[in-house]
């Protein structure tokens, strides 16, 4: 039995997370079909985090701020959390698999070094099957600085692999990275598509308070699972989830699903 896997953030009229919801509270509509809820957490249930850094040699200016940043927000995560830590520039580096022990995890962000190439797109979409073999609650926090000049995946591979592994990808672009529109989309279109979010950060005191920002966004977080229909036909299918007995609301979610 394969289970979609739907994140779910929830906000009131003024922009503020509504924890608290429960699962007899959301509906989800697959292709206008309302489907029964396999699967629920809350948003305080614990966490699989994947960290992903470039650390191509254009990083080396930044990164210390950057190593910094992510610390912090290791540090933000709760006990029972689990994080794991990837760095890419040609190559993905495996420096930390998911563990809780947050000391160890840092260890692995303080020895990263700036160098080498831009491999992006593949480093995505390899942390994205890792963690998508996590159970419960997952999401994926990617930091890069540049052009992508070295994956073997394009982008739009890329987009459609994370996109059918459902995990949230939260994308933060620093750097040269800001100058090219396209790769600005991109990022976008992959934090939308997951039902993360995109950042661009244009002055190095500004990361902490983006890594912050996720960290917050990430423990505010609902999952919902149901059985995937029945589809001969591996096209695009749509997501719609709605929450009954609450006022103005708004609702950040992937939008649909290409069945496997």
């Amino acid at each position: 039995m394969r289970l979609v896997e739907i994140y779910a953030t929830v906000f009131d009229s003024k922009g503020r997370y509504l924890d608290g919801l429960t699962r007899e509270q959301f509906t989800v509509l697959d292709n206008e079909q309302p489907q029964t809820i396999e699967a629920f957490e809350s948003s305080t249930a614990g966490l699989s985090c994947a960290i992903l850094l470039d650390h191509t040699g254009s990083m080396a200016d930044a990164l210390p701020v950057v190593k910094n940043a992510v610390v912090k927000l290791i540090d933000q995560l709760r006990a029972d959390d689990w994080v794991a830590v990837y760095s890419f520039s040609t190559n993905l580096h495996t420096l930390q698999r998911f563990t809780r022990d947050k000391q160890v995890a840092k260890q692995a962000v303080l020895r990263t070094r700036a160098e080498g190439s831009t491999a992006l797109f593949d480093a995505i979409s390899h942390v994205a099957g890792d963690a998508s073999k996590r159970t419960g609650k997952k999401a994926i926090v990617v930091f890069t600085d540049g052009q992508d000049n070295a994956s073997v995946l394009n982008a739009a591979a890329a987009t459609a692999r994370a996109t059918k592994v459902g995990v949230p990808v939260y994308t933060v672009a620093e750097g040269e990275a800001l100058k090219s529109v396209r790769l600005l989309r991109l990022l976008k279109d992959i934090a939308q598509s997951t039902g993360g979010r995109s950042y661009s950060v244009r002055r190095a005191r500004e990361v902490e308070d983006v890594f912050v920002d996720i960290s917050h966004d990430m423990q505010h977080t609902y999952l919902l699972a149901y059985k995937a229909p029945p589809s001969p036909e591996a096209t695009w299918r749509t997501v719609r989830l709605s929450v009954r007995g609450i006022g103005d609301y708004k609702i950040r979610a992937k939008e649909g699903y290409f069945p496997k």
